[in-house]
């Protein structure tokens, strides 16, 4: 239950970045919102998986980085873990595209900033 809260909340945290940031842009086939609503879905489903399996094994690579910067460099790896979010998903006619590195850390800074914010509102499994 909680993976598919998390996954919701992944999903909202991509449709405001791409409503916000100039640069992400979500494409879709325009059938409808409904259509607009699953590709969005499968968009955080990628990256939730990128997240679970990537994000951990980069933290860990680079933990003296992360150590010098005081955690900086975390908006670094947000930012590429959101860039490889975009390449995956734009290998298919539905996707993510993110124009830049910048425009990835500004958005992986609001993804983080929402996570975190809606995160607060969903139970622990204790």
């Amino acid at each position: 239950m909680t993976f598919l809260v998390r996954l919701v909340i992944n999903a909202f945290a991509i449709w405001l970045a791409a409503r916000w940031i100039n640069g992400i842009e979500i494409s879709s086939s325009g059938n409808g919102t409904g259509w607009d609503i699953v590709v969005l879905l499968g968009i955080a489903l990628v990256f939730t998986v990128v997240n679970f399996f990537v994000k951990p094994l980069v933290k860990l690579l680079s933990l003296p980085l992360l150590i010098i910067t005081l955690g900086l460099f975390t908006l670094v790896i947000n930012a590429l873990m959101l860039m490889l979010t975009a390449w995956l998903s734009s290998q298919t006619d539905y996707g993510m595209t993110v124009d830049g590195f910048w425009t990835a850390v500004w958005g992986g800074l609001l993804i983080a900033i929402v996570n975190f914010l809606l995160s607060a509102f969903v139970p622990d499994k204790d």
